[in-house]
């Protein structure tokens, strides 16, 4: 007998598929992306998933517009009108479950840009990406702080994107946005908290594994280029308020 329970993480691979079908380069983000890349499935990430994030290129903005009504779903009218250069809203028409698309850049509490970085994965953003895209939330919640330990302890640190987190990309971005490297370090410190945690069930060994690929990315922005404009902002530090602020949507 089938079952007739919606299975979010097949219709996530299910909309990409379809939208590779139309050339469109649809890219998962958010909890559902990191779980893609919970390789060593340890249950301690293990998590329900409520919606689904993508990120699509903006100049694909127009075809994915027509494609969304074409796989099942319709548009928060308003909000589309309003936000859609930069972000969509989408609902299921069977079941109203809400899809937040991200045209060409991600941008919640910081900006990272995205336009010309969706063909490095075939299902997700880049990792390094899909990490700063957890790691610049500002008020990082448990649920959020497990996902990008989750990504620290399944994907090696290096140079590349192929299964890598990239500190090449890291430390280019951590140049050019100071907020955006200050939020990445305070969390960075709340991950090293996590691991503290005695009751986690993570071997020492495993905890030693993701301490060490902090260690690697704190390396990484100590080593990085610094602009003028850069150490400038440095000086003032959080005095100055360095991140923007997230509304709520509502339907």
């Amino acid at each position: 007998m089938e079952s007739n329970e919606f299975d979010i993480v097949k219709e996530m691979y299910r909309l990409i598929d379809a939208a590779n079908a139309k050339n469109i380069q649809l890219r998962a983000i958010g909890g559902l992306a990191v779980e893609a890349h919970n390789r060593k499935n340890h249950p301690l990430f293990k998590r329900e998933f409520g919606d689904l994030d993508f990120v699509i290129a903006k100049k694909q903005r127009k075809d994915f517009e027509t494609f969304m009504p074409t796989v099942g779903y319709s548009p928060h009218k308003q909000f589309n009108i309003l936000n859609g250069d930069q972000r969509q809203i989408y609902y299921h028409n069977g079941n109203d479950m809400k899809i937040d698309i991200f045209v060409g850049d991600f941008e919640m509490c910081h900006k990272i840009p995205l336009e010309n970085r969706l063909t490095f994965d075939p299902v997700t953003i880049p990792l390094v990406e899909l990490l700063l895209s957890k790691a610049q939330i500002v008020e990082l919640n448990r649920k959020d702080a497990l996902d990008l330990t989750s990504l620290l302890f399944n994907n090696e640190t290096g140079n590349g994107d192929k299964d890598m987190i990239n500190l090449q990309v890291l430390a280019q971005l951590g140049s050019l946005d100071w907020g955006l490297y200050k939020t990445t370090s305070i969390n960075l410190k709340r991950v090293e908290d996590l691991m503290e945690e005695k009751e986690l069930p993570l071997t020492k060994e495993e905890r030693e594994l993701v301490l060490s690929r902090v260690r690697e990315i704190r390396r990484t922005f100590e080593e990085m280029p610094k602009p003028l404009s850069w150490q400038i902002r440095e000086r003032v530090g959080t005095r100055v308020k360095w991140y923007i602020e997230v509304e709520e949507v509502r339907r």
